[in-house]
């Protein structure tokens, strides 16, 4: 059966950029720049999203353009007759299930604040009733469990249309909405009274505030968060690859899923720092910098119903764009593998997702008592095995693959980004040596340190 492929190069672009474009980028990054003194971090950030992020994006773009398929048939394409890297595929696919069982969970705590601030129900809240307004919501899982079902259920949906009608139609329209939609944002922060110093923290480096933080635990966030934001290492990335056309060269396309990478995370900065520096607010105040630090600044902004409501359709794009992603690596694996039909797949999928996301809902009301790894909750620690565990390991034998000589190799990766128009990797010996043996190293310094 003929492979499907996207219709444009555009729709590759922007549904790549969509996958990679979540809540790392518009939640996680900003206050990750926050508690590391701003502007030195961004600076460390892009630095190393040049030199581990795209090549390990060209790989996994590569496996998938050269293979065919998803990753499991991909890696049996490739690798060499009697090994096993095949394997890891099914590792993937239980990293995207994995992912996707506390993923659209958040995202179901996107939608429901877009619409407690567009029905008008935060307007008359009390200043300081952030707090208790989130709370409130992780103590009802009926609340959370309805709006990660709507989530869940508006997925499959669009990727059961298939690739251009439904994937690639859908990730455009949201994706333009996002870029217009985080653009009003920024420039209504920028326009806020006192708003320059939150642009002069966030922009302008100063090594006295990294100091403070350690300039080597600033580099070592921003190199943990520039290989993350890509979502490497599950395949997601590699299917993708599987559906491009063959006109242009990968280190080319990489380069541009990256740039609107890190567009949408520096522009959600631009939003968030602003705000937080008009209204006396500290910009680090971590992971619940959205849902209780920028809520508070919303409801006591001028026309800020329309503003909090905005935000949040925004922040639901971003994480959406990557559910339906996944989603569509989940489908394609199952296709693949088993011979199902792309509406068979979506039904039994659904059902999986669905089952498979109730233990995160739970665990911040009926499980609060269930901790894993360290005390950590049931979110938590999915998020653990997936970012600490499962997206470096694979990232690393997705790199071992391309550049070894027990793998696909390096000669033949390097023929396949290059075929196309566009810009080439160089035929360079120590390209290949840094690619062969520093960036396996910089990747195992990650996965060592987001264990300990």
């Amino acid at each position: 059966m003929k492979r499907e492929t996207f219709g444009s190069r555009l729709g590759f672009i922007l549904v790549s950029a969509g996958c990679a474009i979540g809540i790392g980028n518009v939640w996680r990054f900003p206050f990750l720049v926050g508690q590391n003194g701003g502007g030195l971090f961004v600076l460390f950030y892009l630095m190393f999203l040049i030199i581990m992020g795209v090549p390990v994006l060209t790989m996994e773009l590569a496996v998938g353009r050269a293979g065919r398929s998803s990753a499991v048939l991909a890696y049996k394409a490739l690798e060499p007759a009697g090994s096993k890297w095949h394997i890891h595929g099914w590792f993937c696919m239980a990293g995207c299930y994995l992912l996707m069982m506390y993923y659209t969970t958040v995202a179901g705590w996107m939608l429901d604040y877009f619409a407690k601030f567009a029905s008008g129900q935060f307007s008359t809240m009390q200043s300081g009733g952030a707090v208790d307004a989130f709370n409130q919501m992780l103590a009802n899982p009926v609340e959370m469990g309805f709006w990660m079902v709507v989530i869940t259920v508006a997925g499959f949906a669009v990727v059961s249309f298939g690739l251009q009608n439904g994937l690639e139609r859908i990730s455009k329209w949201i994706m333009m909405a996002l870029l217009i939609l985080i653009i009003v944002l920024a420039v209504n922060s920028v326009l806020l009274p006192g708003a320059g110093e939150g642009v002069a923290f966030y922009l302008l480096p100063s090594v006295e505030r990294a100091a403070e933080v350690g300039i080597g635990g600033v580099a070592m966030a921003a190199m943990n968060q520039s290989f993350f934001t890509l979502s490497l290492g599950i395949a997601a990335m590699e299917i993708f690859g599987s559906y491009m056309k063959r006109d242009n060269t990968l280190p080319g396309e990489s380069i541009r899923i990256c740039v609107l990478d890190t567009f949408v995370a520096l522009m959600s900065g631009i939003i968030i720092f602003p705000a937080c520096f008009a209204y006396g607010i500290q910009p680090d105040a971590g992971p619940s910098l959205i849902f209780i630090t920028l809520t508070e600044v919303f409801i006591n902004m001028p026309g800020g119903q329309l503003w909090g409501s905005l935000f949040f359709v925004f922040m639901t794009f971003a994480s959406f764009t990557t559910v339906i992603a996944v989603f569509e690596n989940i489908l394609a694996i199952c296709c693949d593998n088993f011979g199902w039909t792309r509406r068979k797949s979506c039904a039994i999928n659904a059902v999986i997702v669905l089952v498979a996301s109730v233990p995160c809902v739970l665990g911040y009301n009926v499980w609060s008592g269930l901790t894993f790894l360290g005390g950590k909750n049931v979110l938590d620690t999915e998020d653990f095995l997936v970012s600490n565990l499962l997206l470096p390991v694979g990232s690393l034998i997705f790199l071992l693959f391309c550049v070894s000589k027990w793998g696909w190799g390096y000669d033949k990766y390097r023929a396949e980004a290059n075929t196309g128009e566009g810009l080439k990797l160089p035929d360079s010996i120590v390209l290949k040596r840094y690619l062969q043996f520093v960036l396996p190293v910089l990747i195992l310094i990650i996965l060592v340190q987001g264990l300990i």
